[in-house]
């Protein structure tokens, strides 16, 4: 190995570490929530019998990891147990994380998202962001494009949330910041229009990917689902494998409801992943689990911080390893 490419996986090792260490500051109040919680049942000493295996459930439940999730982990613990024949409380934590780790399998994407790779030959890469107001869409796209743009990638953001006041100079605001180009128009104007303009710019210009903002009015609204069913339409008369990838942006401190918002929004658009915001202001990360679990679509992308770099990808064995990090 080259004095360059020691110096370049020196960097990258330092990245992961800072990555990691923001990750495990961030799930602070899960960890607390959930795993410290848990590791005051599961004291070392203390026999496993129902009572235990009661509090386990309890404590799962009642921090968001949810009812259906619970019971598949609580089932595949009792097969540890007899299998293994565990009598000692001290080692369910381990069976526990390792369960944990099982439900949260890598997205399948994850390598190719590390480094913001997508399909020369099939450029603009279209990303559609949804999701209801208030999860964060607006500073994920931001932050995303920041991320592409680092990456050595062409970007161009349309702001397709032509409904909400102020959408536009705020998207405006976060396209400056990442240093991309925004196709904008008038409030109040066709959101489908804007797609298709951006993504027909796109194409002209060669840009490596395109992402489009949508709007977010509440998710149980007939009419939104109706526009981001338009929006694709439109956008495939362009690109007609487009959008390649539909962002849900849900928001971690919602715990259950944030499940209930993917499963609505499942029902018109196919979701390839979904970007978990303000993990680091939640206690209720333990409906992660629970999304992946119910859903069956990977986590993408996760937020913990303010910052445009604060968009980490999402890495199943390192969340899980930081949410259980003594």
């Amino acid at each position: 190995m080259g004095l360059f490419d020691k110096l370049k996986k020196t960097l990258s090792d330092v990245g992961e570490k800072l990555a990691f260490d923001k990750l495990t500051q961030g799930l602070a109040k899960t960890r607390d929530n959930l795993v410290g919680r848990l590791r005051t049942a599961l004291f070392a000493g203390r026999k496993i019998d129902q009572s235990l295996i009661d509090e386990i459930e309890e404590i799962l439940i009642t921090s968001d990891v949810g009812v259906t999730t619970t019971q598949k982990i609580i089932a595949r613990l009792r097969e540890r147990v007899r299998r293994d024949r565990l009598e000692d409380a001290g080692l369910i934590t381990d069976v526990l994380k390792e369960e944990i780790a099982e439900i949260m399998a890598a997205s399948p994407s994850v390598e190719r998202d590390r480094v913001f790779a997508i399909d020369e030959a099939n450029r603009p890469h279209v990303i559609m962001v949804v999701g209801v107001n208030g999860v964060g869409k607006t500073t994920t796209i931001g932050k995303l494009a920041h991320n592409y743009r680092t990456a050595g990638k062409s970007v161009l953001i349309g702001a397709a949330d032509t409904f909400r006041a102020a959408a536009n100079e705020q998207l405006e605001v976060w396209a400056q910041r990442a240093g991309v180009d925004i196709v904008q128009q008038q409030q109040g104007a066709d959101p489908a229009a804007v797609a298709f303009d951006t993504v027909k710019a796109a194409k002209a210009r060669n840009t490596d990917v395109v992402i489009i903002d949508t709007a977010g009015r509440l998710h149980n609204k007939g009419g939104l689902m109706q526009e981001l069913e338009k929006i694709n339409r439109v956008v495939q008369k362009v690109k007609p494998d487009a959008p390649n990838d539909v962002f849900l942006v849900l928001d971690a401190t919602t715990g259950q409801n944030a499940l209930v918002q993917a499963r609505e929004f499942a029902k018109v658009s196919p979701i390839t992943g979904i970007v978990l915001t303000k993990l680091d202001g939640t206690a209720k990360g333990g409906a992660v689990v629970a999304i992946v679990d119910s859903m069956q679509v990977p986590v993408r992308y996760v937020g913990v911080g303010e910052k445009i770099d604060d968009l980490q990808v999402f890495d199943s064995v390192a969340f899980v390893e930081a949410m259980f990090q003594e």
